[in-house]
This record gives structure tokens, C-alpha cells and sequence, in this order.
């Protein structure tokens, strides 16, 4: 019988993974948490003082372990330039046939940001063009825009993806043409002046409460360049997008049946938008923290194993009431991410003998802002992404007890998860795919810039099936969280943390380093995946830079 490579890899692995380590503790990571959710840093917004307190906390752990400091000039930082934009509308008028006309209203029934980086934003007559769900994707032979012209339009999309059928847009789960950065970089792309996606919680995967945290306040970019960008970026309730539509004496629901066929095309509404409001733009500075473990290997420490972790959050409630909590502290996002990457550091420092391979460890900034310091990382890295082994993205923590199984977000991509079957299966516990899948977990966090230039990545949620606990409970927790603390200030390090199933998990991300780390060959993603084609780019660029004369 013919092995898979999967299984062939599986066999080939060392029959013992380095140990559990002692260094990974209980305390340690609440200690962590406990200084980088309190309310002295202040929500660890981007370009804050308690953002840089952050930073330094971090850089002042890194050099205690005796790690190499991997920044800038010899330094801990990788600082970067962002730019700032605080401004809404706080009416959005439609105009329709006729003396008819709608009015909606700044947060209940929309949120709106600027798309450029500009004191102004300017939205005159733009026609309102339904345009499904905004995805043009030629292998699924899939085009909602069909050649219409959608310059100067305003487009209302639909979040998500079509999941319909599970033969396109692998059914249930969320591709990133799902994602909300996919659909406003469409819109810029074809030209429209704004676009508009119509909120559910089941296409969102969160409630509105999080659209109107998450988008309200100062917003970061990363400096423009030449692209084309958007006047406007915005959200509406189902029910505002409801009337939106019925203002073109249409169904919202005739639309959306409609939009799940290719043969969809992109209704224009004959309603009309204008809207202008001033911005204030401020360019602020931010950093990713970095440290490197040098390989032991003469050979194999050019190549990197990349743990990373986010240490931003959402910073305070912009004009929150008297005696309201307004700090966005991000205990579980994600400040126990990096509590998680300090104690992995820590343990990679106490082994007798580092592994083969290099480890680079980066707490990046101004993920809640777009994934910004991951694609700074990768788009500025230390070392060639070609040369990139992995990357273990730690973004949040199973607060909730010990599970038998191992939750991986983007099971099956690549064949890191042979390593990580391994591990679970010496710690008794199953491998699973993300139950929450339809929720797109593999493009909202740093992992994806990575993979995105073709390095692996290995990404989890906290397991489902709960000891001592019915089946449902673990589900429900999470979703418990999203939608109770996700993006809020009640995002907060309390004494129910129950941290023995993340003490498990935090060991098998350690002990997935160090075997990628000793491993003869480096990771790869599996055939026919969306990120083989950029991993074969990033290694045929290394091997030509080491080809020449």
C-alpha cells in the first residue's frame, strides 16, 4: 500500500519531542497578562504610551533571557511609520426617485471611516450599485462585477462568501475572499469612490457592537502609496441595508439569492449617495519587538522558525460617559498571545542546546489595525521569507480548562499538521479542524501575511471537547466571548481563568518549534494550495541570491 506524504512524514519524524518544559507555568503567563491588560497601559493602542510601555516590557524580557536583540540598528525595535485618520460621517443621506430619501444615523445603523489618508473625504452623486459579494475569483470562474464600469459608484456588498455549494469556495469555511479587506480592496481596484458591506452576525462572525468598536475612534494605515483608494469605508446593520434597498424598490432578499449564482449581476439601484467630512490625519510611529535565538546548526541556522504574537489592542472608548470602563485592556486579545511568546522564549533559552534551525521571536504591532506590523515584519524581515521555515501565530488562549483536542485553523494546508498530530497524540489529545471555520480565523490574524509571501503557518483556537464537560460547551464558550467580550473593555484577566488546557497548548507550540527547528527539511504547503505558488517564488529567490558568483 502507497503511504501518503503526510503519513511518510509522519513516520520520518524523531521518535521523541523534546520535553515538556518547566519554564511554562501557570504564573508566568499570568503575570504577563496581568501588566500588559492592566488598565496602566491603557488598552495598548497603537502609538500610545501604553503601547510603548508595551514594547519596552517586552524588549526588557527578551534581554533578561539573554536573547539577540533583531531589530533595527542592533536594537529590539522594528519601528514603522503609520498614519492616523479620525473622522466619520454622522448621517449618510440616500437620495432615490423622486422627492424619496433615507437618513441614517452614526453607529445605530452605520459605521463609516475615512479611505483615504486625506483631511477630506468627498462622496458626490455616487450611484449605489448592489454588487453581491464583491468577489471576482477565475478559479471558481466567479466574476460578481462582470465588466461593469464602478467608477465614481458607491458598492453595497455582502460579507462572506458563498457557501452554498462545496464545491466553490470550499463550502462552509471562509476564504479570505469572505473578508472585509478583500472586499474594500476590490472596490478601490474598480475604481468606486466607496463601498458599503451589509453586517449579519452570521456573516461576520461578531456582532454589530464589535463594528462599532472595532471602527470607531483614530484609524491606522500603513502610509499609502500610488494604489487607488476608497473615499469612504462602510458598514451597515441588515435592517438599514434593508431600507437602503427598498428605497430602490428592491428586496434585500431577492438580491441575495440572486448573488449565489455566477451568473449574478451587479444591480445599480438608481439611489444616490453624497456625503463629505473632514479628517484629521497624524502620522505616529509604532514598532514590532524582535529576538532572535541563534541556530546551532552551521548550515540549518540561516533558517528561521518565526513565533509571533500581537501586543496592540484597541486602546480607550473614544467619548465614553462618566464612571463607563472605557480601556480596552485585551487580556485574551491579546495580551495572553504574548504572555504565550514569552514563555515559549523562555523555555527555547533554558534547553541545553538551542535547536538547528534559528528562532525568531516578534511581537508585532497594530494587528487590530489590519494585520500592519506583520506586513511590515515580512515586507521588511531580517531574513529572506524564502528562508522562513514557519510561522506560530499565537493570537488569544484557552481560558477555559484542559481539552482532548487540538483545534488548527487551516487544517490540511500544509504539512506542518503531521508535526502537530505528533505532539497531541504524546499529550493523549486529538487534532481537529477550527469548529468555527464559516468564521475565516486563518485571514484575520498575523499568519496570514505570512503565508500570504509563502511561509507555512501553523495557527490554533482552543480545543472543543472539554474534560468533565458536555459536547456543546466548549463551542459555546467561545462564542459566549465574541459575542459578550470580543473588542470590549470587559476583555479582562479575572480569577475564572482557567489556564490548564492552555498550559498543554503553549507546550505542544514550544515543542512544534523545536522539532520544525531540528527537522532535515523545512515545511511545505500542501498541493494545490492558495500559498504553494509565492512559497515556490520566496525559495527560488533565496536560491538565486546564494547562486551568484
Amino acid at each position: 500500500m502507497t503511504r501518503s506524504p503526510f503519513f511518510a512524514l509522519l513516520l520520518a519524524l524523531s521518535a521523541h519531542a523534546v520535553p515538556p518544559s518547566r519554564e511554562i507555568s501557570e504564573a508566568a503567563i499570568r503575570a504577563h497578562v496581568r501588566f500588559l491588560a492592566s488598565d496602566a497601559l491603557e488598552g495598548r493602542g497603537p502609538a500610545t504610551l501604553g503601547d510603548t510601555l508595551a514594547q519596552q516590557y517586552i524588549a526588557a524580557q527578551f534581554e533578561a533571557m539573554g536573547l539577540k536583540p533583531a531589530g533595527a540598528n542592533g536594537s529590539w525595535f522594528q519601528p514603522f511609520d503609520l498614519v492616523g485618520v479620525t473622522g466619520n460621517p454622522q448621517t449618510l443621506s440616500f437620495k432615490g426617485q423622486g422627492p424619496k430619501k433615507l437618513v441614517l444615523n452614526y453607529s445605530d445603523d452605520f459605521i463609516a471611516v475615512s479611505g483615504t489618508q486625506l483631511e477630506q473625504s468627498t462622496v458626490k452623486d455616487a450611484e449605489v450599485v448592489f454588487v453581491g459579494y464583491g468577489i471576482v475569483a477565475p478559479e471558481y470562474q466567479w466574476d460578481d462585477f462582470k465588466g461593469l464600469d464602478l467608477k465614481g459608484k458607491v458598492l453595497l456588498v455582502m460579507n462572506s462568501d458563498p457557501e452554498d455549494d462545496p464545491a466553490l469556495f470550499a463550502g462552509k469555511a471562509r476564504l479570505w475572499y469572505g473578508r472585509w479587506d478583500y472586499k474594500y480592496e476590490m472596490a478601490a481596484k474598480v475604481g468606486a469612490v466607496g463601498c458599503i458591506i451589509i453586517h449579519t452576525t452570521p456573516s461576520a462572525g461578531y456582532p454589530w457592537q464589535v463594528v462599532q468598536t472595532s471602527w470607531s475612534g483614530e484609524q491606522f494605515d500603513l502610509p499609502y502609496g500610488a494604489e487607488s483608494r476608497l473615499q469612504m469605508k462602510g458598514w451597515t446593520t441588515e435592517e438599514a441595508s434593508r431600507k437602503l434597498v427598498a428605497l430602490a424598490g428592491k428586496s434585500l432578499d431577492e438580491l441575495r439569492q440572486a448573488a449565489q449564482s455566477r451568473d449574478f449581476q451587479p444591480v445599480p439601484l438608481g439611489v444616490s449617495l453624497s456625503t463629505q467630512f473632514k479628517n484629521v490625519v497624524q502620522k505616529k510611529k509604532t514598532a514590532n519587538v524582535l529576538a532572535m535565538l541563534p541556530g546551532s546548526d552551521a548550515k540549518l541556522k540561516d533558517e528561521v522558525v518565526v513565533y509571533t504574537a500581537h501586543h496592540d489592542h484597541l486602546g480607550k472608548l473614544p467619548h465614553a460617559k462618566p464612571g463607563q470602563d472605557d480601556i480596552y485592556n485585551g487580556a485574551l486579545d491579546n495580551a495572553a498571545g504574548v504572555a504565550a511568546l514569552l514563555t515559549i522564549a523562555r523555555a527555547h533559552v533554558a534547553l541545553p542546546k538551542a535547536p538547528k534551525r534559528s528562532i525568531l521571536f516578534a511581537a508585532v504591532a497594530a494587528e487590530e489595525q489590519g494585520l500592519l506590523g506583520s506586513q511590515y515584519l515580512v515586507e521588511h524581515s531580517p531574513v529572506p521569507v524564502g528562508r522562513m521555515a514557519v510561522n506560530i501565530n499565537i493570537d488569544g488562549m484557552n481560558i477555559w480548562g484542559k481539552t482532548r483536542d487540538v483545534s488548527v485553523v487551516g487544517l490540511g494546508k500544509s504539512n506542518v499538521d503531521a508535526y502537530i498530530v505528533k505532539l497531541a497524540k504524546a499529550q493523549k489529545r486529538t487534532v481537529k479542524a477550527d469548529e468555527l471555520s464559516d468564521r475565516g480565523f486563518f485571514y484575520r490574524s498575523d499568519q496570514f501575511n505570512f503565508a500570504k509571501w509563502g511561509v507555512p503557518a501553523a495557527y490554533f483556537a482552543s480545543g472543543s471537547d472539554f474534560v468533565g464537560q458536555p459536547p456543546e460547551w466548549g463551542k459555546k464558550q467561545r462564542e459566549e466571548f465574541e459575542e459578550k467580550n470580543y473588542h470590549q473593555p470587559s476583555d479582562e484577566l479575572t480569577d475564572g481563568w482557567n489556564l490548564l488546557g492552555a498550559l498543554e497548548d503553549v507546550q505542544l507550540f514550544f515543542q512544534l518549534g523545536w522539532e520544525i527547528g531540528q527537522a532535515a527539511k523545512m515545511p511545505e504547503w500542501k498541493k494545490g494550495d492558495e500559498f504553494e505558488v509565492p512559497r515556490q517564488k520566496a525559495l527560488a529567490a533565496v536560491k538565486a541570491t546564494t547562486q551568484r558568483p
